[in-house]
């Protein structure tokens, strides 16, 4: 029962800070005013009519953005849920296993050398699709990259597999410092803006388009919960309660590689949400991933709407990039993580 009203209650603040954030902006838009702009869209007859000016920039600017920014930050959170129970290590992130650092390699990629592209790619491809087609290919290439390497015969070891995961990450990252140190000053600050991630120039053939990569991680992810719970108890257990090992691994990676390829395509590198949340929601709930899963989609919607919130009013009409706003939340957490880890390892050796 408690883990029920749990769940409404984080639904309901998911709802709550919606409407206020697609209310907030250079042009405040009452609360009541946008619901009686959402149920003007709904067909639902109301007296007096929306404002037009408050209507159009709420439906063409604002609703687009935050439904964007809901469905990176629940892609994220549920994709650093599942990682870490994979790993049974709730210090794991997509970017131990290569997903951030592959993007991120081809997100470089196609800055530093778009102008040497053919002219009837860039006529057939907009830059931006370019940008978000190539990204996600290259964590999708280093996720499996990494999962082929640690993988012998049919067994992948989870051991192995943050060690490739770590020389893959490092490998990317020197070839990143090699092609930004050839980049002239342009070059330079498209790199610097995308690494600090944005939600910016949101519209709804954007996020439609993001849509079916977000939404079915999130779906089929925590249908996963039950095998990823007799896991938590190791390979050999996970194995005789009959769930198929390597079937689940393959699953979590790849479905946490769409989400998070995603997500770093669309909006550059957002930090700290698939760590931080799950670290939160396990102080709460429990570490039940039929909770921890579902849960954690749903708190980083949350957080990742209101740090966009953050970033695009704190300092108008100028927008702070929405990654040092998710740096500056995360890193607290992410410390007192470590400290709590590392005094748990030191009772452990006083015991």
């Amino acid at each position: 029962m408690q883990t029920r009203w749990i769940r409404i209650s984080l639904l309901l603040l998911l709802l709550v800070v919606m409407v206020l954030a697609a209310g907030v902006g250079a042009m405040k838009i009452p609360v009541p005013e946008v619901l009686r702009i959402l149920a003007y869209k709904a067909g639902i007859p109301v007296h007096p009519l929306p404002d037009v000016a408050m209507m159009n920039v709420f439906w063409e600017l604002r609703l687009p953005r935050v439904l964007r920014a809901v469905m990176i930050g629940g892609g994220l959170a549920i994709a650093g849920a599942s990682l870490q129970g994979l790993f049974r290590n709730p210090l794991a992130d997509p970017m131990l296993i290569g997903i951030s650092s592959g993007a991120s390699l081809a997100a470089v990629l196609v800055i530093v050398l778009y102008s040497f592209l053919p002219s009837f790619l860039l006529n057939w491809l907009p830059r931006y699709y370019l940008l978000n087609v190539v990204t996600f290919a290259g964590a999708c290439a280093c996720s499996l990259l990494v999962f082929r390497l640690s993988t012998t015969g049919n067994r992948t070891a989870v051991a192995s597999l943050l060690l490739a995961g770590l020389a893959i990450t490092a490998l990317c990252n020197a070839f990143i410092g090699l092609i930004t140190y050839t980049a002239n000053d342009e070059e330079l600050r498209n790199i610097t803006f995308w690494s600090l991630g944005s939600l910016g120039g949101a519209s709804w053939r954007i996020t439609g388009a993001l849509a079916p990569f977000i939404i079915l991680p999130v779906i089929v992810l925590p249908v996963l919960s039950k095998s990823l719970n007799a896991y938590s108890l190791g390979e050999t257990e996970a194995h005789y309660l009959g769930v198929n090992v390597r079937r689940l691994k393959i699953g979590i990676l790849g479905l946490s590689t769409l989400a998070v390829g995603a997500a770093v395509a669309s909006a550059g590198m957002i930090g700290f949400v698939g760590l931080v949340v799950p670290h939160i929601l396990r102080s709460v709930t429990g570490t039940d991933h039929r909770q921890l899963l579902f849960n954690s989609a749903v708190l980083g919607a949350v957080l990742l709407t209101l740090a966009d919130t953050v970033g695009r009013t704190i300092i108008a009409p100028a927008e702070l990039p929405i990654g040092i706003v998710t740096a500056l939340i995360g890193t607290p957490v992410f410390i007192t993580l470590l400290l709590k880890q590392r005094k748990k390892l030191g009772g452990l050796e006083t015991a």
